[in-house]
């Protein structure tokens, strides 16, 4: 009854729906991998002149996923991370029927440690990933080729930012021998790393070499368009095509314009008024906030605050 409901699940392929009925509790953790990815491409961008805007289509982010530039890069790889991400949590949180904690891992590690615990299964998120996510990409192209060398950047971000997590055991807390699991990185961590390899993605180009058999799709088919710079590594996010300016409202480019936007006057970075705004200039504004504030907690149990009135200056651009 929960799948009929779902409305989503109407935007789903046939097999993303297959793949969700064979493993029940899944759809939760898609949905909220999707969310984190959502919230961690607008924290990420939230002071550049794309800030990663959403809308309420079928499409969540618009336009620009039909793109093949930069930032089409970073939302395939952001999504593709979050699925992963979510689905290796709920795994070992019980969440999911059809897979566990990751239990291979087992017997000593060193000499003052062993393999225990429950670590996060990367392992079932990134193959539940690859075949939920990029099960959605059609056709042989370059932006299939983009698509999905951007989606398997994103996954492979997430297992290589797994870290060991270790507990201590002996007499009076002393640690004489250590049981260790791993555990999957914030997506705060996930999201640095991203946006950190947007910045150095490698514009590439379609390179067939020969074999371009629809069975058989490899890093190799992608040449950067500069032949003096080196292959993109599978965990490089790629691109094709420059960016729009982003800087006014485009119904043809999906683009919302920086207009309105808030701005920082005293920034000579991305975040100023000058780069922010487009040279157009800005408009200055105060609003009144009342928040509370000198808040005591009394014993027991409730808290008391006062409601403290300040004036702010907001920046918008023209």
């Amino acid at each position: 009854v929960q799948l009929v409901l779902e409305p989503g699940l109407q935007l789903l392929s046939r097999k993303q729906r297959r793949l969700i009925r064979q493993n029940p509790g899944i759809l939760h953790s898609v949905s909220a991998g999707l969310q984190s990815a959502v919230r961690e491409c607008q924290w990420q961008f939230r002071n550049r002149r794309w800030n990663c805007p959403t809308s309420q289509g079928p499409n969540i982010f618009g336009k620009i996923v039909n793109r093949g530039c930069r930032e089409t890069a970073f939302i395939f790889a952001i999504t593709s991370a979050g699925v992963t991400h979510s689905v290796a949590r709920s795994c070992s949180e019980g969440s999911i029927e059809s897979c566990t904690c990751d239990y291979r891992r087992r017997g000593p590690g060193g000499p003052d440690w062993h393999w225990g615990g429950c670590s996060d299964n990367i392992d079932f998120g990134r193959l539940f990933g690859r075949e939920f996510v990029d099960s959605s990409e059609k056709g042989r192209d370059l932006r299939f080729l983009m698509n999905l060398h951007n989606n398997e950047a994103g996954r492979m971000t997430v297992f290589s930012e797994m870290r060991q997590e270790c507990k201590c055991h002996g007499m009076s807390g002393s640690c004489t021998v250590r049981t260790c699991w791993m555990r999957l990185p914030t997506f705060r961590a996930v999201g640095d790393v991203l946006k950190d390899r947007f910045d150095g993605a490698s514009r590439v180009i379609y390179g067939n070499k020969g074999s371009n058999r629809a069975s058989r799709v490899e890093l190799h088919h992608l040449e950067p368009e500069n032949p003096a710079h080196k292959p993109p590594s599978p965990q490089d996010l790629v691109y094709f095509e420059k960016s729009p300016n982003f800087c006014t409202s485009s119904g043809k480019m999906g683009t919302a314009g920086t207009a309105g936007r808030a701005c920082n006057s005293s920034s000579p970075g991305l975040d100023g008024c000058e780069l922010l705004c487009c040279g157009r200039g800005f408009r200055t504004r105060t609003q009144r906030v009342t928040e509370r504030c000198n808040c005591t907690f009394h014993w027991c149990c409730h808290v008391s605050c006062l409601n403290c009135t300040n004036t702010q200056v907001l920046h918008e651009c023209l």
